[in-house]
């Protein structure tokens, strides 16, 4: 079994805050490529957090991909805790409910409600153990992503395991968007 962890940053810290932002275009680019390659390369597992932004966004991608050419990958969404998401707002706690429902695997890592931060850090753990490896969205540069504690969770873990974490930085996603535009102008023509 090959599985991937993908996480990285929160929706409001891209200032994308609809579906119809013109920045998802290129995470979603970014996201199919990075999962085809993945998928390609043996992973079969797509296990990843419900957090709005980039891991939403991975999910709904690899549904895409699910259904039209890799019917056989698998998706799990694994939250932090019972009640996560509860103080979202009505459409963000549905879509989650959604995605959960959507996916192969759902379920929480701890059967209880959120009780402290120290079941985040459990969490992470949890996820650094049942993944082979980590594609995270973030840069250094961003001061309030929280993506910040996953990113130096992997790095720590790594050091002392065989996990590959590819870091997706602003540049890297400026590299997608180049790419984005010249595939986009190629089908124009």
């Amino acid at each position: 079994m090959n599985r991937i962890w993908i996480t990285g940053f929160r929706s409001y810290d891209l200032g994308i805050f609809n579906n119809k932002d013109p920045k998802l275009a290129i995470i979603n680019f970014a996201l199919n490529k990075l999962l085809t390659n993945a998928i390609y390369d043996n992973c079969n597992w797509l296990i990843t957090g419900g957090q709005l932004g980039i891991e939403q966004w991975a999910v709904e991608e690899a549904l895409r991909l699910k259904q039209t050419n890799f019917p056989d990958f698998q998706i799990a969404l694994m939250t932090p805790f019972l009640d996560f998401g509860k103080n979202w707002q009505e459409g963000k706690r549905d879509k989650l409910t959604s995605l959960k429902q959507a996916v192969d695997f759902s379920s929480s890592v701890f059967a209880s409600n959120y009780e402290s931060p120290k079941q985040l850090q459990a969490y992470q753990e949890f996820m650094l153990n049942h993944t082979d490896r980590a594609i995270i969205f973030y840069d250094q540069e961003a001061e309030s992503s929280r993506a910040r504690f996953d990113y130096q969770a992997m790095k720590n873990y790594a050091s002392n395991h065989n996990y590959p974490v590819m870091l997706i930085d602003l540049d890297r996603l400026q590299d997608y968007a180049d790419e984005y535009q010249l595939e986009k102008s190629d089908y124009l023509e």
